[in-house]
């Protein structure tokens, strides 16, 4: 186990989505080199010393039936119930960690293979004050189009990065981010991640480098290259 060291550590996982793009199959209760998808991408936390509670948001008809194993991997590991968009899920589980934490981590249920080398460069700058996402910088050239799918233009990929999880930030940072949900939980739509809530306060958010490992399994496509990583536990770290 990692070491307590500086602040301690909040951890809230959005895993209450309906994955449409898998085919309608949980992504989390996928099995993943013979563990659940889910128990995968919590166990690097867990090794963490400074990591004090794990708060995982579940689909509502999830929380009817919560797998054993998930309630008896760690007792620093509770489940609270998601909401009808990931921001909301997010919301719920920072609201379920203890009030004292000083850093908070978001991780994306569907991310197993994130390293430990990845949560620390994140958690640094979140104890240094400002908010973090892990990433990498885009590679591929990017083209914006219009309705009808026609390009309108080919923006330049400088300074372009592709966000990652986990994103983290001070703990205080964050709550008062996720603030306006309360008041108007549907407005979140525009924002596809939580740095976006914290940018939107004005906030500072650095990128840092993450992982090709750090794959989302989000089509089914996806799992074959995971278990594909998963085999080469020393591959693909680096960029």
């Amino acid at each position: 186990m990692v070491p307590a060291e500086g602040g301690s550590v909040g951890v809230a996982v959005p895993a209450a989505g309906m994955g449409r793009r898998m085919g309608g199959v949980r992504k989390p209760w996928l099995e993943l080199a013979g563990r659940p998808v889910l128990e995968q991408a919590l166990r690097p936390f867990l090794e963490r010393g400074d990591v004090v509670a794990v708060r995982v948001a579940l689909a509502p008809d999830d929380m009817a039936d919560v797998p054993r194993w998930l309630l008896r991997l760690d007792p620093r590991v509770r489940v609270v119930e998601g909401g009808a968009t990931r921001a909301e899920s997010v919301a719920r589980a920072v609201e379920a960690l203890p009030v004292d934490v000083e850093v908070v981590l978001v991780h994306d249920a569907a991310r197993p293979l994130v390293s430990a080398d990845v949560i620390e460069r994140v958690v640094a700058e979140a104890r240094a004050g400002r908010g973090a996402v892990a990433g990498l910088p885009a590679t591929d050239t990017l083209k914006r189009v219009d309705d009808a799918q026609r390009i309108v233009s080919t923006p330049s990929r400088v300074g372009m990065w592709r966000a990652q999880t986990p994103q983290g930030f001070p703990a205080a940072l964050l709550r008062r981010a996720l603030e306006p949900l309360a008041a108007d939980p549907t407005g979140a739509g525009r924002m596809t991640d939580d740095a976006s809530f914290v940018e939107a306060i004005g906030g500072e958010v650095v990128m840092v480098m993450g992982s090709p490992r750090n794959l989302k399994v989000t089509r089914p496509a996806d799992l074959p290259l995971a278990e594909w990583y998963a085999a080469r536990p020393d591959l693909g770290e680096s960029t």
